[in-house]
């Protein structure tokens, strides 16, 4: 993201005025602003990349496979709790101390996941790493609320999406290369050497810029514990609920029955009235938010594992079979950018998450020995496409439809529906996986063959996943508040 020109904070200029400075986000003003959280970005965006094609071997070496959807749902069931703080911390005291916190706790988890010997270790670091994950997202929507007018919004984040071209390229190459000449491990531990970089630009830039209270003559608000306690409770019942998913016994219908119970008022409470009904306007941005990101990620989190184990694939290789993704997410981010797509933004969101859909149907093709491992790569590629145009344009929306008083809560409800949605459909697509077998995959890839016995278990993930995706093309039909 860039920031036009700083200004006081609560002070807006509107981009319609004839006064309105127009600026770029790579203007003397806010060059640093816009290179530093750009740089954060780029950070999460390696970690993510470099991580997801470790994550089969490390799985294995832990004797983990049976639980492998855990190491992904940990990460996102422990930034809910990190969003909903961070909304409140951003809106009481600006967003500078959730983003150095959030920073230092992703690197902690990933040290901690790099040094694990056990599985559960490894689960333990991600969650740390969530945490960080989930207070650094939040501040940064907060701060591009508060130091980009309008009219740059849509500009900065397109920047955030083109900050992943080069990690998913370079990420998986890396990553892969790294996991088979010198382990796993290495991927985990030097990724943290990267923090220096984004704390040096992005922190003095944010202080000059986005410090403190959105209204500094307003009194302070005090913290909304209730909103601490919801965020808890989503937090624990999510967990509650991949835990059960899980362990696939009578018994789990406890810890689930306990996870809804804890669920479902948080949601209410957390999320704008009328989210799950999808209302029209802000209620079904958020929503759609969640759908997109929960059934894409759920399904992207299981392609180089099947391709390793069903393929027989290198970690390398199957790692590059997602790198066409971040270009064209890129590109569908910067298409959403351009001004005569504006009035037509509903319709391309629907287009977008019917090549979601699209996709993730057409990846678990390569179950069948005829089917050529390259298709996943151009699927994904028209799947990235339609991901860069919706989640950019549920970032710009947000935005506009949210004061700047408002604007930490209303990321965090955007964050929380994705983080959720994350977790939840993957509780779903791991208890699918194990259901039929998907823990036995791990010892098939070390045979010779490479080839696995259970390729049901990872059909049972991609298609329910693709029908979620169909849903969303539905709810991007109500963006657009009545009368609009």
């Amino acid at each position: 993201m860039s920031a036009l020109e700083p200004r006081d904070a609560g002070t807006a200029v509107a981009p319609s005025s004839p006064e309105a400075p127009r600026g770029s986000v790579m203007d003397s003003a806010h060059r640093a602003l816009s290179v530093g959280i750009v740089s954060v970005v780029l950070l999460i965006a390696f970690e993510a990349t470099a991580v997801g094609t470790a994550m089969p071997v490390a799985a294995r070496e832990l004797d983990g496979i049976s639980v492998y959807a855990f190491a992904f749902s940990a990460y996102f069931t422990t930034s809910l709790f990190g969003m909903v703080v961070a909304g409140q911390w951003s809106d009481r005291n600006g967003p500078l101390v959730p983003v150095t916190v959030g920073i230092g706790a992703f690197a902690a988890g990933l040290l901690l996941s790099g040094t694990a010997t056990a599985m559960w270790v490894f689960i333990l670091g991600r969650a740390v790493q969530g945490l960080g994950g989930g207070l650094v997202i939040v501040a940064l929507y907060v701060v591009v609320s508060r130091a980009y007018e309008e009219h740059l919004r849509p500009a900065i984040m397109a920047a955030f999406s083109a900050s992943w071209v080069v990690p998913s390229v370079v990420g998986p190459l890396a990553s892969g290369t790294i996991t088979e000449h010198l382990g796993w491990r290495w991927v985990f531990v030097g990724i943290p050497v990267l923090v220096v970089l984004p704390l040096a630009l992005a922190l003095p830039a944010i202080r000059r810029t986005a410090s403190g209270p959105a209204d500094p003559s307003a009194p302070r608000a005090p913290w909304d514990r209730r909103r601490v306690l919801l965020a808890f409770a989503i937090s624990a019942g999510a967990g509650l609920l991949q835990y059960a998913g899980q362990e696939l016994r009578w018994l789990s219908l406890l810890p689930a029955a306990v996870g809804v119970a804890l669920l479902v008022p948080a949601v209410r409470g957390l999320l704008p009235r009328g989210t799950v009904r999808a209302a029209r306007g802000l209620p079904a941005v958020v929503l759609l938010r969640g759908v997109a990101a929960g059934s894409f990620i759920a399904a992207e989190s299981f392609v180089p594992l099947m391709l390793v184990t069903q393929r027989g694939v290198s970690p390398t290789l199957a790692g590059l079979s997602l790198a066409l993704g971040g270009l064209t997410w890129a590109l569908g981010s910067w298409i959403q950018t351009r001004p005569w797509t504006e009035p037509y933004r509903e319709r391309l969101v629907v287009l977008g998450m019917l090549l979601v859909a699209l996709a993730i149907a057409a990846a678990p093709s390569v179950l069948l020995p005829g089917v050529p491992v390259w298709v996943v790569a151009i699927a994904w590629g028209f799947g990235c496409l339609g991901m860069g145009v919706v989640i950019a344009s549920t970032s710009v929306l947000l935005m506009k439809l949210s004061p700047p008083e408002e604007a930490g809560a209303n990321s965090a409800a955007l964050q929380i529906s994705d983080g959720l949605s994350n977790v939840l459909l993957l509780a779903g697509g791991g208890a699918a996986f194990a259901a039929l077998g998907g823990g036995a995959v791990g010892h098939a890839a070390a045979s010779a063959a490479g080839q696995a016995s259970h390729p049901g278990a990872f059909a049972a993930v991609f298609l329910p996943m693709a029908g979620v995706a169909a849903v969303g093309a539905w709810v991007a039909t109500r963006l657009r508040g009545e009368g609009r």
